[in-house]
């Protein structure tokens, strides 16, 4: 069995690229929508194996209420990244436009992590 996780966001194609900017993965299934405008299903790999998946949303997200009030209702554990450098690139990438819920520090499970909700309204806990 496998299982990753899949996002509904606008701006999927916008997503897509910043996630695989963050995480340093590639685009290795993509589908998109007659128009080409948007992600019907979208898959983000790093050394081959699938890390996410992706679509864009039907409805919309109120990313701004998201942000203002800190709501996580979901976080994505992004660990494991290999160095502080791949964590401070993840953490500068998805704070852009997005809120920092906890900035970069140590905790007694991890030395380097952080939580950030990105500008799409998807929360993420990246570490070390």
């Amino acid at each position: 069995m496998k299982n990753y996780a899949q996002v509904y966001v606008k701006n999927s194609l916008e997503a897509a690229q910043i996630y695989c900017e963050a995480f340093g993965a590639e685009i290795t299934v993509s589908m998109q929508n007659p128009e080409g405008t948007a992600y019907e299903h979208c898959e983000l790999s790093v050394d081959g194996e699938c890390i996410l998946a992706l679509s864009e949303a039907e409805n919309p997200c109120d990313v701004a209420f998201v942000h203002r009030m800190k709501w996580e209702t979901m976080t994505f554990n992004a660990f494991d990244l290999g160095s502080e450098e791949a964590v401070y690139r993840a953490f500068r990438v998805l704070s852009n436009g997005g809120v920092v819920v906890h900035p970069i520090q140590e905790v007694p499970w991890n030395p380097c992590c952080a939580t950030v909700i990105d500008r799409f309204g998807v929360c993420w806990w990246i570490a070390m």
